[in-house]
């Protein structure tokens, strides 16, 4: 497979992704705060429940615009070879597929997100990541000057979520 056919999967798997947690998250949270508040301290509980207590149509106008980022950042890499924004976005969601196993893990539970993070996010990141290298599109330093922008993305998933609660 090409390396560009490669990259433009990250939008799928973005896709098949954001679909189970579209799917899930509204029933989930309602079936589950109160496991929630069992497990955690109650200040964090309450953070969670906050920003994930939606509706399965407001989860999805957060969705659409991280969409945007990631189908956006995925045009740029592929039509003009700049990769860092594609490379944040990539290390955001293969690090993101890291906190859907400890979600599941700490709650005991299925928690929306965790079967597509197992079978397609990380699988997915690791062959990316292999033949970015392999090719030598990307080196460690890139990594390393792309994870601290990692960050940055929480703040626009912030906003994303807080819009969808406005709009709809």
């Amino acid at each position: 497979m090409d390396i560009e056919t490669l990259m433009w999967l990250f939008v799928i798997a973005f896709i098949f992704h954001d679909f189970e947690e579209i799917i899930m998250v509204e029933s989930w949270i309602k079936n589950n705060s109160s496991k929630i508040y069992k497990v955690l301290p109650k200040r964090l509980a309450d953070q969670v429940m906050k920003q994930f207590t939606m509706t399965t149509a407001q989860f999805a106008v957060a969705v659409l615009i991280m969409f945007l980022f990631v189908a956006s950042s995925t045009f740029i890499a592929v039509q003009f070879n700049n990769l860092y924004m594609f490379i944040i976005m990539t290390l955001v969601f293969f690090l993101h597929s890291f906190m859907h196993i400890g979600q599941s893990i700490i709650l005991r539970s299925i928690t929306p997100g965790v079967v597509t993070s197992i079978v397609i996010l990380i699988p997915y990141s690791i062959i990316l990541y292999c033949k970015l290298f392999s090719n030598q599109l990307i080196n460690w330093k890139t990594i390393f000057i792309c994870l601290p922008f990692t960050i940055l993305i929480a703040p626009i998933l912030l906003f994303a979520h807080w819009l969808g609660k406005k709009v709809i």
